[in-house]
């Protein structure tokens, strides 16, 4: 990022990294799914079609990130094991827990029609996603064993429940008849009722699934006598296991034992509220302004894949700006949000008290339905083009004690915006003119602002006559639709500092803490672009 006298508000990010040799697990489980799954019409109490799409993505992460090497799953929950020693984006756990919940969520879209080609995918699935630190492999051992039971409870009380509600039940008298009842009890009313022995279900609805890393030999070309070339490689897979906590499950891959260590006999009683404690989360202070900011993944990859405009590509910000858009539609604690590149930042109202300002609840809720939108709307701005691998972002959740801060802090990624865009403008002439990138590069080093602008003049350019999208970013926010008066969301693209603008939208001006306060400039601190 860009050098400016508003970076001292980096220093109200606080660092979380999980320490060694705790093992980090992202537990990661469907947000609202009960409603997205009544919308899609999944079966009742299990469809296999979208368990097996979990498992689909569950492989595509393991085998797009080296460091997750098992996986344990079960209806729209899945725990993501890293192996012990790893170092992935320094340990830190916003980074970890978003990441993963955004690619798992881009792939999800992404392969939907695979699994459910007769079926359009009507709302955008999202995740919540936490850390877990298990400080040993008792401890993991303990939390595998907790989520295959809760897998097992969940699906044996779900099956009584649905075939009572299909035979004649409500699901009100259907859940007053298993009240109380256990194990034994389902088990009897399953087999006497309907005819059906648990057992013989199939094991992906009993058992979960695991996906896990193992070594297999790939040929990779052939000898002039005939004989194939072997190499190995590491190739993840599903296995379905009646215990997947025990020695003898553990010790059948060679991955587990030698990535995280061996288990340990004998466990076979868990406390649920233990395990909890093990949670790697915080809540957010209150009264505070909370910025989510969410930033693209190797984009600069993904926008090589695909073909992306240099140094700008207006389709791509559009898309960005209607996944933001989105999210204000859906989350109205989302006051305010301005966007550049391949970021956005996300202002929640002061007193928001969303998901209890648990961090990792309202990052990774955010991340997700970003990562979603982006894909279900990748068609509306690019119908020509499908894109190779699913887009990510990571995400963090900052508190800005005071409006000066946050207005600093806004007025930091504005800056941003003209900084970089500037050098990039001038970047991408200079290699579009013949220059190589190192050569550009060095023309650039130690250039200033109005050096950059001679540079752009000689090739009849006028920097402030670029459009304004790419100089000034893009604010998105709620207004009022004049001639119907319904409430609707816009994007704008203004300087963000000035009174001008928040005295023209009196509706963001409302908030307990106005925006016009927030954002009132101070002689000194004035953000003039050039």
């Amino acid at each position: 990022m860009a050098n400016s006298k508003y970076e001292y508000v980096k220093c109200f990010e606080v660092e979380d990294e999980v320490m060694y040799p705790n093992i980090i697990v992202v537990q990661i489980d469907g947000r609202d799914f009960g409603s997205f799954s009544e919308k899609h019409g999944f079966e009742k109490p299990n469809d296999d079609k979208a368990l097996n799409l979990m498992n689909a993505c569950a492989i595509k992460v393991l085998e797009n990130f080296s460091d997750v090497i098992f996986a344990y799953g079960f209806t729209d929950e899945y725990s993501f094991v890293l192996k012990k020693e790893t170092t992935f984006y320094q340990r830190r756990a916003s980074k970890i827990l978003s990441i993963i919940v955004s690619f798992f969520s881009s792939t999800y879209v992404t392969k939907w029609k695979e699994f459910f080609s007769q079926k359009e995918l009507s709302v955008p699935p999202s995740f919540h996603s936490r850390v877990i630190s298990c400080a040993s492999m008792e401890v993991l051992q303990a939390y595998l064993l907790w989520r295959q039971t809760e897998c097992h409870i969940s699906n044996q009380y779900n099956t009584c429940l649905w075939k009572l509600v299909f035979s004649g039940k409500s699901e009100k008298e259907a859940k007053e008849i298993l009240k109380g009842r256990q194990k034994q009890e389902q088990n009897e009313l399953l087999f006497q009722q309907f005819g059906i022995n648990y057992k013989d279900l199939p094991q992906i609805f009993r058992q979960g699934s695991c996906a896990i890393k193992i070594k297999v030999d790939d040929i990779v070309k052939y000898r002039e006598d005939g004989t194939p070339v072997k190499r190995p490689r590491k190739k993840a897979i599903i296995v379905h296991s009646e215990n997947v906590a025990t020695i003898r499950f553990w010790n059948n891959y060679t991955c587990l034992t030698e990535e995280l260590g061996s288990l340990v006999e004998g466990i076979n009683k868990i406390k649920p509220e233990y395990l909890r404690s093990f949670q790697f989360e915080s809540r957010l202070m209150l009264s505070t302004w909370i910025v989510v900011r969410v930033d693209g993944c190797h984009f600069h990859r993904f926008c090589e894949d695909n073909g992306f405009q240099k140094p700008n590509d207006e389709q791509a910000l559009k898309l960005m700006n209607s996944c933001a858009v989105s999210l204000l539609e859906m989350f109205k604690d989302i006051i305010f949000a301005y966007g550049v590149s391949d970021e956005y930042s996300f202002v929640l109202k002061k007193d928001s008290l969303l998901y209890q300002r648990w961090s990792s609840e309202i990052v990774s809720a955010v991340v997700s339905l970003f990562s979603s939108m982006y894909v279900m709307k990748w068609k509306e701005f690019f119908p020509e083009k499908e894109f190779k691998e699913p887009p990510y972002f990571d995400g963090r959740s900052v508190c800005y004690p005071s409006s000066e801060i946050l207005r600093d802090y806004l007025a930091w990624r504005q800056v941003d915006c003209h900084i970089n865009n500037q050098y990039n403008t001038c970047f991408w002439l200079l290699v579009k003119s013949g220059k190589s990138r190192t050569e550009a590069q060095s023309s650039l080093k130690g250039t200033q602002t109005q050096e950059k602008n001679e540079l752009l003049a000689k090739f009849g350019i006028d920097y402030n006559a670029l459009p304004i999208i790419f100089r000034m970013g893009s604010s998105v926010f709620g207004d009022k639709d004049e001639p119907t008066g319904n409430d609707r969301v816009v994007v704008e693209h203004c300087n963000i500092i000035e009174t001008s603008f928040w005295k023209e939208h009196p509706r963001i001006l409302d908030e307990e803490e106005s925006l016009l306060t927030i954002l009132r400039p101070h002689s000194n601190k004035m953000l003039r672009l050039s």
